[in-house]
């Protein structure tokens, strides 16, 4: 128990420091979204392109633990939206956007972080193979979903184009193509960009860590507080435990690789839940709360979650 601590505690410590430099005005608020688009948009596509570029992808992409991750999210996603309309009464649309914070998982600013420091580096390859797909993934599946139950909802060709531009100019997709790519051609880097995409990979986890503890002075746990938890109990028990019975008991994928997706399953709510409820202007408050409810509880479901799974 004292081993899972020491992989928690500090990943935890430096959001907390974020939170509360940002709280007490030794960082400015204005900076926290600069910091969080770095990371998203230049250090994380550099630490993707890196991963893919060196990876095997003989066990890189392992469909075994990849679709039984994302059939886990859906669920959330589905069972979520039913949850939130008709036991708590929203509107289909707010309905989805409940859902979607259900289901969508802060791969990045959490996940890395924790399964690097769980499981070390030979961890990462499986990891970054379901972060590739995720955004693109269930960002359109959420949209689409969406635009399926509104009554002002936008035409379908418009929510697909829509849809394909968010695809095209995600910088993570980008990083694990472009790695993809060299990969597939033995691109060998000269030790100048070697070393720069090193560089702004080492960044990531510092930077994600204490802008997501910046960002989360933002939110507040609303009036919505139960349905928040209800859609908190989906996203760090429900989806990873769909994913763990599924990979293990039903594929038989061995544990020692099975834990790298179920543990990125147990991750907290990630803040594009927020950005997509306020897209639509639909269940905002929900969102909110879920990212605030979840990465607080997180640091004792995560840790249940490295018990359960083992060194």
């Amino acid at each position: 128990m004292f081993a899972i601590f020491n992989v928690v505690i500090p990943v935890f410590a430096i959001v907390a420091l974020g939170y509360a430099a940002v709280r007490y005005k030794l960082y400015p608020t204005e900076g926290v979204k600069g910091l969080v688009s770095f990371v998203n948009n230049f250090a994380t596509p550099c630490l993707l392109f890196e991963a893919m570029l060196a990876a095997d992808f003989s066990t890189t992409f392992n469909l075994g633990i990849i679709i039984p991750f994302y059939i886990g999210a859906l669920t959330s996603l589905t069972v979520g939206t039913l949850i939130a309309i008709k036991l708590f009464k929203n509107r289909p649309g707010e309905g989805v956007a409940s859902g979607f914070a259900a289901m969508f998982t802060n791969t990045v600013l959490i996940g890395i972080p924790i399964i690097q420091r769980a499981y070390g580096p030979e961890a990462m390859p499986v990891v970054y193979s379901i972060i590739a797909f995720h955004a693109p993934c269930l960002i359109t599946i959420g949209m689409l979903a969406m635009e399926l139950v509104r009554r002002d909802a936008a035409p379908w060709h418009k929510v697909m184009a829509v849809a394909g531009m968010r695809i095209v100019q995600n910088p993570l997709l980008w990083g694990v193509g472009l790695g993809l790519v060299g990969n597939l051609l033995n691109v060998e880097l000269p030790e100048p960009a070697t070393a720069f995409v090193t560089m702004m990979s080492q960044a990531v986890l510092p930077a994600a860590l204490f802008g997501l503890g910046g960002a989360l002075n933002e939110y507040r746990i609303s009036e919505s507080w139960l349905q928040a938890t209800a859609m908190a109990a989906f996203k760090l028990v429900i989806h990873p435990l769909i994913a763990y019975v599924l990979i293990v008991h039903v594929l038989h994928v061995p544990l020692e690789m099975a834990r790298y997706g179920v543990l990125l399953a147990a991750m907290p709510t990630g803040i594009n839940a927020y950005i997509f409820a306020t897209y639509y202007n639909r269940g905002v408050s929900v969102a909110n709360s879920t990212i605030l409810i979840t990465t607080g509880l997180s640091i004792l479901t995560v840790s249940a979650w490295l018990w359960i799974l083992g060194p």
